[in-house]
C-alpha cells in the first residue's frame, strides 16, 4: 500500500491548504447536509454525521455553519438542496485510473465540470465499471503523531477492532479496514486515548501506476482541476511515485 500512503500524505497536506483557503468547507457542509437527511440529525445514532461533524470540526469550519447544515439535513430548517451521489470513472496522463465521487444538485452540471477537467488536462472519461473494479472502498481513519506515540501503540489499540494495516505517512499515521470496520476502529482509538484527524470510506486502489516527477505534476493538476467543481467531493487515484519524486514535487 506504499502507493497510496504517498498519495495520502500528499492529499492530507492538500486538504490543509485546502482548509486555509476556505475551499473545503463547502464540501464538508454539504456532507454533514447529506448525512443528517439519510440517518437523521442525531450524531450519538448516525456514525457517519457524527464523523462528518468531526472532520469539520477539525478543519475549522465554524460551529454555526455546522448546525445550520444539520439542521436543514434534517428538515428543521428550509432551504436543502436534493443532492445525490454520482461517480465518474476515467484515466489520466499515463494511464493512471482516477474515481470522481460528487454530490450535487445538479447531474448535468456535475458530467459537464468533470468532463470539461479531463478534456482539458490530458485526462479522458471512461465507460462505467472500466475503472472501479481496481478500487475497493474501504475504513481509512488518520491519526496525527503526538510525542511518544507509535505505529504499534496504534496497532495494539485497533487490531481487535478489525482494522488490517497501520501506515507511517510520516506526520500522521494511516489505519486501514474494511469499510463496515471504520466506525469500531475509530471507537476504539477513541477509546484507548488517541485522537485522530479524520475517519472515511475511501476507495484505495489494488495496484499502482508508477509516475515520474513530470507523471505526478500532470495528474495533481488534474486533480486540482476536478476538485475546483463545487460538485466533486473526492478523486481517488492508482498513481504510485517514489519518495525521490514526492520530494521533488514539495520542492516545486
Amino acid at each position: 500500500m506504499s502507493g497510496h500512503s504517498k498519495w495520502a500524505t500528499t492529499k492530507h497536506k492538500k486538504a490543509v491548504v485546502d482548509a486555509k483557503r476556505g475551499k473545503l468547507f463547502a464540501k464538508l457542509i454539504k456532507n454533514i447536509e447529506v448525512a443528517a437527511r439519510v440517518g437523521g440529525g442525531d450524531p450519538a445514532g448516525n456514525p457517519t454525521l457524527f464523523d462528518a461533524i468531526q472532520k469539520a470540526k477539525k478543519s475549522s469550519v465554524p460551529n454555526d455553519n455546522i448546525d445550520r447544515a444539520l439542521k436543514r439535513g434534517s428538515g428543521q430548517e428550509a432551504g436543502g438542496a436534493d443532492y445525490q451521489t454520482v461517480m465518474y470513472e476515467g484515466y489520466g496522463p499515463g494511464g493512471v485510473a482516477l474515481l470522481v465521487e460528487c454530490l450535487t444538485d445538479n447531474r448535468n452540471r456535475a458530467a459537464a465540470d468533470v468532463r470539461v477537467a479531463f478534456t482539458r488536462n490530458g485526462g479522458s472519461l471512461a465507460d462505467p465499471g472500466s475503472v472501479a473494479y481496481l478500487f475497493s472502498r474501504r475504513g481509512v481513519v488518520v491519526v496525527p503523531k503526538t510525542d511518544g506515540l507509535t505505529e504499534d501503540d496504534v496497532l495494539s489499540a485497533v487490531l481487535d477492532a478489525g482494522a488490517e494495516e497501520v501506515n507511517d505517512l510520516g506526520d500522521s499515521f494511516e489505519v486501514l479496514s474494511e469499510a463496515s470496520d471504520m466506525v469500531a476502529v475509530r471507537t476504539a482509538l477513541v477509546d484507548a486515548g488517541i485522537d485522530y484527524d479524520s475517519a472515511d470510506a475511501q476507495f484505495v486502489p489494488a495496484t499502482q501506476v508508477e509516475v515520474d516527477a513530470d507523471g505526478a505534476r500532470k495528474i495533481l493538476k488534474l486533480i486540482d482541476a476536478l476538485e475546483d467543481s463545487d460538485d466533486v467531493q473526492e478523486v481517488f487515484a492508482n498513481f504510485d511515485a517514489s519518495d525521490e519524486v514526492m520530494a521533488q514535487l514539495e520542492d516545486d
